[in-house]
């Protein structure tokens, strides 16, 4: 949105007290961010009017002319190639030697043309970067030689304020609605255009009819007869094609004016293509094609709202008009428009058609919908005064199909005190809300009701009128105080960020992923379906929710394996969607967290060969991020073949649980995956569940005392099934070597030599210690050889029995 500092100092006498840069840093301040400022006729401080003495034909140069203009001190000759200098007494723009004109880059100089000297030049509106003009330099309509050219024709200087208004502020979007914040930010008083009340009393047979009341609750037409259609004063032109409204002719001039004067679009119609003298708002007809202003033809869509007379469209509702009532030089009769439309049918339109038009970025917003016959009455006005002779024939008539009812917000002012967390005084929050339009129904000193005004859709609960308050009082206002209480993150904000660090402590990096994605990742993931699609997805690459966290960190493997990534070590936390427990289509889908990292390509190695990731950091990644994130001891477990996920590879697939409760998973991709999803390569996946992690919770560490007898060491090697996992053999020991054993550690795994094939051996470290000194009780005793012996021997026949396992000697 473009502003005029000169037209808001013309709504609120006394602005010009505070310099543009202060005007911007008032409205900064108060939400409606300055983007930019600029200088609308820079350089024109120095231009001077000038008036014609005599016009001669260049003795030498076909097409120039010598023109002799008095310029206030004197006469002085100038070369100029303008169709267009006027006759001896006329007045025109002087650049002086000396003077620079920014918009052409141009410093005037002396200059010999055709042997004749030019010390000065004849300027036209381009020339001077204050509208694009005709082919020739500007007449002035008055002024005295001499006199600059800002005091004579003051529209050609203004500073134009560049304001980034947010989509909930409509009102910011006519000089109006930003006079009216301003006033209230400097103080001052806001001094409004008042049209009068007019009313056509020639007899016309029109009828206006509104087929969808919901999309169009208020439609205002009038009829002018008597218009001459021709260019605007030249301070209309200025003041259009400063705020980047190119000039067009009288008539359509005005409605722009408007516009950005109220923020309110209106339209005008030559009346003689009205067919029927019938003005329908309706739906567009299967079919319907519509050519608009910009010269296009667009076949309508059913959805489209349409003006429209007896046999046709006219125009799109809100967006832009039809070619067919074009405003045209023959024009005599014209029909305004002036109506409130719904913003979202406007908005569908628009984006339907591709258009962007000012009509539609005000109504897409929503108009002040009680302004709506203020502007139809201000239309007239304007009309009349830029097209003198006008006559208004008919209306302004405004049909409602439904009555605006204004809210009411109520304000409290222990409400107010809480939510800014600073004491305001109730007096000065009301005096706020009224100077900006909210009428105070009712109220005392402890709370008030307040009805909204049509300008204001943003405001419609308590919260918004606080804001309000805060915004204008200044939130430099509002004082700093430390609170009550430190706020306690939850148990699972705990887990993530624990899980986090030990990740990266892990040598793992963070990736955010997309939460949605294609189906066909999910599907060569062997992943769950999707439950949840998108209606109107952007891209089919984002078109349901994940059901798992492994398709979006394994497409980053891809790319960073295809870009030369030797090793890739990543992790993301985040929720999927599963279907329902419930198993209805009603039901919302679940919602579990969960951690998923993935480790391929080559493990880091100092003067060393590297080595490829394997199932065996997977599982170290798995072990560690739940020891640590829950300081509790993890187990680990092969899967059994029915309960393997599809993903996985049958000989590299484990299962993580603390004691009895699953809480996650790891393994090498299975060989289809990688080859379904081009990964280039193995890769090592690993999948917690965080909300069985958060069930389980975080142990409280205890001291272990320190043992004060040694223990007995014992190491045993068994040949076994290439099936039986170690961790089964482990297990067995345990149970055999009952209350003695403090601890079991698998050092060494061979293969060959005299193992028979189809198996393996396993060397396992048992450590004795009598259970008393581990607990540091009195009593504990150091074991015997005879003791450690038996347990032994208990072990060998436990696993020779159980797992057909047979001692290495």
């Amino acid at each position: 949105m473009k502003a005029s500092y000169r037209w808001l100092c013309e709504l609120i006498p006394g602005l010009e007290r505070f310099p543009p840069t202060e005007v911007a840093e008032r409205l900064t301040a108060a939400g409606l961010e300055i983007e930019g400022q600029s200088e609308f006729g820079a350089g024109t401080d120095m231009l001077r009017v000038a008036q014609v003495v005599t016009v001669e034909p260049h003795p030498s140069k076909s097409g120039l002319r010598l023109v002799t203009v008095d310029h206030g001190a004197g006469t002085q000759r100038v070369v100029c190639g303008a169709s267009n200098v006027p006759d001896p007494g006329g007045l025109v723009v002087l650049a002086p030697l000396g003077a620079t004109l920014p918009a052409v880059g141009l410093t005037i100089s002396p200059r010999t043309i055709g042997g004749i000297s030019s010390e000065g030049m004849l300027c036209s509106e381009k020339e001077m970067g204050i509208g694009e003009g005709s082919a020739g330099i500007l007449i002035l309509p008055s002024g005295e030689p001499g006199q600059p050219l800002p005091e004579a024709l003051p529209s050609v200087r203004d500073t134009i304020l560049e304001i980034n208004v947010t989509p909930n502020r409509p009102d910011a979007l006519g000089h109006v609605g930003l006079a009216r914040e301003l006033a209230v930010l400097v103080g001052l008083t806001l001094r409004l255009p008042r049209p009068g009340q007019q009313t056509g009393r020639e007899p016309q047979d029109i009828t206006i009819l509104i087929e969808q009341e919901d999309r169009c609750p208020e439609y205002g037409a009038s009829l002018v007869e008597g218009v001459t259609i021709g260019p605007s004063p030249l301070w209309v032109q200025h003041r259009l094609t400063s705020l980047g409204i190119r000039p067009i002719n009288n008539v359509v001039d005005a409605t722009n004016l408007v516009l950005l004067e109220l923020g309110q679009p209106t339209h005008a119609f030559d009346w003689e293509t009205i067919r029927g003298s019938e003005i329908r708002v309706r739906l567009a007809r299967p079919g319907e094609k519509l050519v608009t202003l910009d010269g296009k033809e667009h076949v309508l869509d059913p959805d489209d709202l349409v003006i429209a007379d007896a046999e046709g469209a006219t125009g799109l509702a809100g967006v832009m008009g039809g070619a067919r009532s074009e405003i045209s030089p023959k024009t005599t009769k014209i029909l305004l428009e002036c109506a409130y439309f719904d913003p979202r049918s406007v908005r569908r339109t628009a984006r339907r058609h591709g258009f962007h038009s000012e009509a539609s970025h005000r109504f897409e917003r929503g108009i002040d919908r009680e302004g709506v016959k203020t502007a139809a009455l201000r239309l007239l006005q304007v009309i009349q005064e830029l097209c003198p002779g006008s006559r208004l024939t008919f209306g302004p008539v405004h049909v409602e199909t439904r009555s605006y009812q204004a809210p009411r917000v109520r304000l409290r002012s222990e409400r107010l005190d809480a939510l800014l967390g600073s004491p305001v005084p109730f007096g000065e929050a009301r005096a706020i809300l009224r100077a900006l339009g909210c009428e105070e129904v009712e109220g005392d000193d402890a709370q008030a009701t307040f009805r909204i005004p049509g300008w204001r859709p943003d405001l419609t609960r308590e919260a918004d009128l606080i804001e309000e308050v805060a915004r204008v009082r200044g939130f430099d206002r509002i004082e700093a105080q430390l609170p009550p209480m430190l706020a306690q993150p939850q148990p699972l904000v705990r887990l993530d960020d624990e899980l986090r660090r030990t990740a990266i402590g892990l040598g793992l990096m963070e990736a955010v992923t997309y939460a949605f994605l294609a189906p066909s990742q999910l599907e060569a993931l062997g992943a769950p379906a999707p439950v949840v699609r998108l209606t109107n997805p952007l891209t089919e690459e984002r078109s349901v929710l994940r059901t798992s966290l492994l398709p979006g960190l394994l497409e980053a493997t891809r790319q960073a394996r295809y870009r030369g990534e030797r090793g890739v070590r990543l992790f993301t936390l985040g929720r999927i969607f599963l279907a329902p427990r419930g198993g209805t289509e009603e039901a919302l889908p679940t919602e579990p967290r969960q951690l998923a990292a993935v480790l391929a390509g080559l493990r880091p190695a100092y003067l060393a060969r590297p080595e490829e990731y394997d199932v065996f950091d997977g599982k170290a990644v798995a072990v560690e991020l739940v020891a640590r994130a829950l300081r509790r001891e993890p187990s680990v477990a092969a899967f059994s073949e029915a309960e393997r996920p599809a993903h996985l590879h049958p000989r590299g697939a484990g299962v993580v649980r603390v004691g009895n409760q699953v809480v996650g998973r790891f393994g090498l991709l299975h060989p289809d995956v990688i080859e379904r999803m081009d990964l280039g390569g193995s890769a090592v996946v690993v999948e917690l569940d965080l909300d069985a992690l958060e069930t389980l919770g975080r142990a409280t560490p205890k001291a272990a005392p320190i043992p004060r007898l040694p223990a007995i060491a014992r190491d045993m090697a068994f040949t076994v099934a290439e099936a039986i996992p170690a961790g089964e053999v482990e297990g067995q020991i345990r149970e055999a070597a009952g209350d003695l054993c403090e601890q079991v550690e698998l050092f060494d795994v061979f293969r060959g030599g005299s193992v028979p094939e189809g198996h393996r051996s396993l060397a396992f470290r048992v450590t004795y210690r009598d259970p008393l000194d581990r607990a540091g009780q009195e009593g504990a005793r150091t074991l015997t050889d005879a003791e450690v012996e038996e347990r032994h021997r208990s072990i060998v026949e436990t696993i020779s029995k159980r797992l057909g396992a047979t001692l290495r000697q």
